[in-house]
């Protein structure tokens, strides 16, 4: 976020996804006959769980995710040496829309062209929406670099994936955005682990899975105004205002799972 693709608008996103069952059938073709869900799932876990893991919790590969939840932060500021405000915290889930209108809807959000920032957004969530964009024949042209900014150069400052750029692009080994948290002092899986989100989306806890993924982007907006302020793109007392009005926001959220967070971020302030 350097020179000319510094913005006033940044869209932090994340999402949360559970195994693509139905594409997971046909790869696995006459293999997959007669089994049910569970047997399925065992059956493409075991393509890819390491020595000793669970088939049935191996993750799989992106193009066998579907979304279920979507994510986003959206923050602005008035322009340079200002504090940055926090405009939106949501999470949609797909017992709310269909995951086609989500993807829409994440498109259009986009047609401002924004920074992203986000947390394996380049190793992950953007390989995913990419399938899931393919899946469902969902025009998605202001994400994918139609819109002016080139959100999967993996080097550029149209997207920062922190996770990428504090592990200086993978040249040591990727931290969790719950090791990052904890670095600041916040709690990042107070709510819920990522574990748990396959089960928690079979057992229809959807909007659980929604309040997770808000706790993971105000954590994701956290680190980023830390990394900014590091980075020198931000200066030390724009970046303490920056994430004072955040604690605001989640004071004034009337969310319960990003209360935990608070004490932390106003320590951070």
């Amino acid at each position: 976020m350097a020179g000319p693709a510094m913005t006033d608008r940044i869209l932090v996103l994340d999402i949360e996804t559970v195994p693509d069952l139905a594409a997971g059938r046909v790869l696995l073709g006459a293999a997959a006959e007669g089994l049910d869900d569970a047997a399925l799932r065992a059956a493409l876990g075991a393509r890819y769980a390491r020595p000793g893991e669970d088939p049935a919790h191996a993750f799989l590969k992106a193009p066998l995710h579907r979304v279920v939840v979507l994510g986003v932060l959206r923050a602005r500021r008035d322009g340079m040496g200002e504090p940055w405000r926090v405009t939106q915290l949501d999470a949609r889930a797909t017992g709310e829309e269909s995951e086609a209108e989500l993807l829409e809807k994440l498109d259009q959000a986009f047609r401002n062209q924004p920074v992203l920032v986000g947390f394996n957004t380049q190793g992950f969530d953007l390989p995913v929406l990419r399938y899931r964009a393919m899946a469902l024949g969902v025009p998605m042209p202001n994400l994918f670099g139609r819109g002016g900014r080139d959100y999967g150069h993996r080097y550029g400052n149209d997207h920062i994936d922190l996770c990428d750029r504090l592990s200086g692009h993978r040249a040591s080994t990727p931290p969790s955005l719950a090791e990052c948290a904890a670095l600041l002092g916040l709690d990042a899986k107070s709510f819920m682990g990522g574990a748990a989100v396959e089960a928690a989306a079979a057992e229809g806890k959807l909007a659980d899975v929604a309040a997770y993924c808000e706790q993971d982007v105000v954590n994701t907006w956290a680190l980023a105004l830390r990394w900014m302020m590091a980075t020198g793109l931000l200066g030390a007392d724009d970046a303490r205002a920056s994430m004072a009005a955040l604690a605001d926001t989640v004071e004034s959220s009337g969310k319960p799972q990003l209360l935990p967070l608070l004490d932390g971020l106003r320590q951070l302030a």
